[in-house]
């Protein structure tokens, strides 16, 4: 099942909102904020929002890499854990200079994407569909009050943390997705001489595409972005597989920050 490729936002409930005001504030709907949320009973009465509740805001942006909004009390650490990423990672692709400096409001990049849930599904498929663990999935959707681990309801909107390493995270493909020749590896990293390497392999361990690599648009200590084709060298000989995304040493050549990305043929 694809994921959702417009953007979600992640925003905590203030004091004094509603539906209609945080619609008109993020250029959403209220029947949209209500679906991705399952703001329905037996969850809730109709549209009934809480200060501190956690909403996905589904927005038209041509962009599934999810955004977060800075509430009070936030932390980068704390938003770190939420994503089960890291603070470097997270203030560098945010071009945050001092982690304990954000501003209420603040929007973040964070490694995560949203998929809209179909009647059959549970928390155990979808984590193997993706390649994320439960435990992950369950950690970026507390406190949103449709998300329960026994219970999930189709069209909500389940936030699906990206894997990551410290130093890079991979935007495109996302964790599901169906890869085609020569189609496109993005995202960024934190890597020496801006050189950040990939391969792709299928579940049966053939090597589809051989090392490559890319050139990020910055080199260490800050992150940079890279995008590059992704050319296939043999056929796949199964209809799953993992992109592999990673640095080398430059003492020994053996591989680090290595970020497993799930995909399909």
């Amino acid at each position: 099942m694809p994921s959702i490729q417009t953007q979600g936002l992640i925003y905590e409930v203030r004091s004094g909102d509603t539906l209609y005001s945080i619609a008109e504030k993020f250029g959403s709907t209220i029947k949209g904020i209500e679906r991705a949320n399952h703001l329905f009973p037996p969850v809730t009465d109709r549209g009934l929002i809480f200060p501190g509740d956690v909403l996905v805001i589904p927005t038209s942006t041509s962009n599934p890499i999810m955004s977060y909004i800075i509430a009070k009390g936030n932390t980068l650490n704390a938003i770190a854990q939420m994503f089960s990423t890291h603070v470097d990672l997270l203030a560098g692709i945010n071009q945050i200079e001092n982690s304990n400096l954000i501003k209420l409001g603040q929007r973040l990049i964070v490694p995560a994407f949203t998929y809209k849930i179909v009647s059959g599904d549970t928390l155990h498929s979808i984590s193997r569909q993706f390649g994320v663990s439960i435990a992950d999935i369950e950690k970026a959707n507390a406190d949103r009050p449709g998300f329960q681990k026994d219970v999930i309801w189709p069209d909500y909107h389940l936030i699906i943390p990206i894997p990551t390493s410290r130093n890079i995270l991979v935007t495109r493909p996302l964790p599901g997705a169906v890869v085609t020749n020569n189609q496109r590896v993005s995202g960024y990293a934190r890597v020496f001489e801006a050189v950040v390497n990939y391969q792709l392999r299928d579940s049966n361990g053939v090597i589809v595409t051989n090392e490559r690599f890319a050139t990020t648009s910055e080199g260490a200590p800050a992150y940079g972005s890279f995008s590059a084709e992704l050319p296939f060298d043999r056929h796949p000989t199964s209809d799953s597989g993992e992109l592999r995304v990673y640095s080398r040493s430059p003492k020994d050549g053996s591989i680090q920050d290595l970020v497993k990305i799930k995909v399909y043929f």
